[in-house]
């Protein structure tokens, strides 16, 4: 009997890209598929981790960063890849590419030292921003509008920052777009608590093409191991319970 474990935990990152597609195959009863259907599978799941997307499901894609302010700018770029353009000087350019959104930011003075100090910027729409009477106005920069287009992410900060804050930075928190699939031999930029909801999902979106008659079902599990996927990714944090003050005959 056997009584050895394999010592390892790297399944997901091992899991290629056809074995996902073989997989998802089986599950809608099509085995030894080659050809456009590989093909076609690889464009599903490009598709499916967009549909991700737009739900919202991708924190582990979650990064921070600094960004260079300079005198005057309101605006900054940040390009999908480095063939859609340049982007703005951050310290860590490499990891902002495909960056989607930001979720909240700081102005941070004195960043490399143990003086550095935080002050809270405040996110706003587009319509708040249209608002400003002179967007190049300067000052300390204390509001920015997220601007989306198809290649890029346009930070537009207010005011500007003036003589006194360009020594100083814009730390944020960044969303980014899950990665493509790529060739056939990749590994996924999914965590393994999704692989069966990508699995899943998957079989659910050749099923629409292949099984039709098996699409119904194979949503039905889709979405049931997408919620566990969702749940079990939620952050947990310590409950505190605040006793309500009672005054009799108050």
């Amino acid at each position: 009997m056997a009584n050895t474990t394999s010592g390892t935990t790297t399944f997901d990152k091992t899991f290629a890209i056809e074995e996902i597609i073989e997989d998802a195959f089986e599950r809608i009863g099509l085995n030894s598929v080659a050809g456009y259907q590989l093909k076609s599978a690889r464009r599903s799941l490009n598709i499916l981790f967009q549909e991700w997307g737009n739900r919202g499901i991708h924190y582990w894609e979650v990064g921070s960063t600094n960004l260079d302010l300079i005198e005057g700018q309101a605006d900054y770029d940040f390009f999908r890849s480095s063939d859609d353009g340049t982007s703005a000087t951050t310290t860590d350019p490499a990891s902002v590419f495909g960056m989607s959104d930001v979720l909240e930011a700081q102005l941070r003075s004195n960043r490399t030292q143990t003086t550095q100090s935080d002050s809270p910027m405040t996110k706003v729409d587009r319509s708040t921003y249209a608002g400003f009477s002179n967007k190049l106005s300067k000052g300390t920069p204390n509001q920015y509008w997220v601007e989306r287009f198809v290649d890029k992410v346009t930070i537009h900060i207010y005011p500007t920052p003036d003589s006194t804050n360009a020594s100083k930075d814009m730390h944020f928190f960044f969303i980014k777009r899950i990665q493509d699939v790529g060739d056939y031999t990749n590994a996924t930029d999914v965590p393994f608590r999704f692989v069966p909801c990508m699995v899943a999902g998957l079989a659910y979106y050749i099923s629409q093409k292949y099984q039709p008659q098996l699409t119904q079902q194979m949503k039905l599990y889709y979405e049931d191991e997408l919620a566990r996927a969702l749940a079990e990714d939620g952050s947990a944090s310590s409950t505190y319970i605040t006793p309500k003050a009672y005054y009799p005959g108050a």
